[in-house]
């Protein structure tokens, strides 16, 4: 089964839009989330043609943008009818739903021969007229991962703990993207980012859970670990607390996210302790409270 997408159309906000393979869509070249990674985006998964905690994700969806200075993403009746239509026109019932929320481009004027605004890095004057969003979502399948991967502790990056994108999920993923470079550089399938506040932080593309003393630790918000979904869930439900991190002999690892729980099997080459059961784990935070 073939990924599909869709995509507002410029100039057209709420439009019926435009379905097609990824590859064959595209965004504007003024449009801000292409020029400067100036947008927001979740990640979900999509069991039986259902998204699974979508309400939570939309939640942070619209809390970061408020936090960024965005207009207000998408809310769950749309989601949830252009996901019902991605489902039936890619037979796709098990997958990764990824909603995109761009601060968007100037809006053309008819007879100006193109967008008008500011270049760059800045955002129109007060008074000056808006930027206009831009919505797309892409449906790929995917099942959820549960295999035990070896990891190093980046040398490279780091996690900024007093940034407020580090609160946000942003299409700025460049850091994440080096120091995954860097783990299959070394052999390693991942990497834990530290944070400039000190401590480990996060994984690239997910929240670490340590246990330690029969007790699961998750690094606290000031560290500047993004707000994930399946943490939220495991602090409401009493399953893990706050606190730092450090890694021993005896400490099991997780790595968790929407789409998955993966053990740590190794970091840095010394073998930690394996969760024997992360699926079920992951699977009760989903149908939990």
């Amino acid at each position: 089964m073939q990924a599909i997408a869709w995509i507002e159309p410029s100039g057209a906000p709420g439009a019926a839009g435009l379905w097609g393979a990824p590859a064959e869509l595209a965004l504007p070249l003024a449009d801000r989330g292409l020029q400067l990674a100036d947008g927001l985006f979740e990640t979900l998964l999509v069991e039986a043609g259902q998204p699974l905690l979508l309400s939570a994700h939309l939640q942070r969806w619209s809390q970061s943008a408020a936090l960024l200075g965005m207009e207000p993403p998408p809310g769950d009746e749309r989601v949830r009818a252009l996901l019902a239509e991605a489902v039936s026109r890619s037979g796709i019932h098990t997958g990764a739903l990824r909603l995109n929320w761009s601060r968007g481009a100037p809006a053309v004027e008819a007879g100006a021969g193109g967008a008008t605004g500011p270049r760059g890095v800045e955002l129109p004057a007060p008074g000056a007229p808006s930027l206009q969003p831009r919505f797309w979502l892409q449906l790929t399948a995917a099942a959820p991962q549960f295999d035990p991967v070896p990891v190093i502790v980046s040398r490279r990056e780091r996690r900024n703990a007093s940034s407020l994108l580090s609160r946000c999920k942003t299409f700025a993923y460049g850091p994440a993207i080096e120091a995954r470079r860097e783990a299959r550089a070394a052999g390693a399938a991942d990497a834990l980012l530290e944070s400039t506040a000190g401590g480990l932080c996060c994984a690239t593309t997910a929240n670490l859970l340590v246990r330690r003393d029969g007790q699961w630790f998750t690094p606290p918000l000031a560290s500047g670990c993004l707000p994930g979904v399946m943490r939220g869930r495991a602090l409401a439900l009493g399953l893990v607390r706050e606190g730092p991190c450090p890694l021993g002999p005896g400490s099991a690892v997780l790595l968790i996210n929407s789409l998955g729980c993966r053990p740590v099997l190794s970091v840095n080459g010394s073998p930690q302790p394996l969760e024997p059961e992360p699926e079920a784990f992951w699977r009760w935070l989903l149908a939990a409270g």
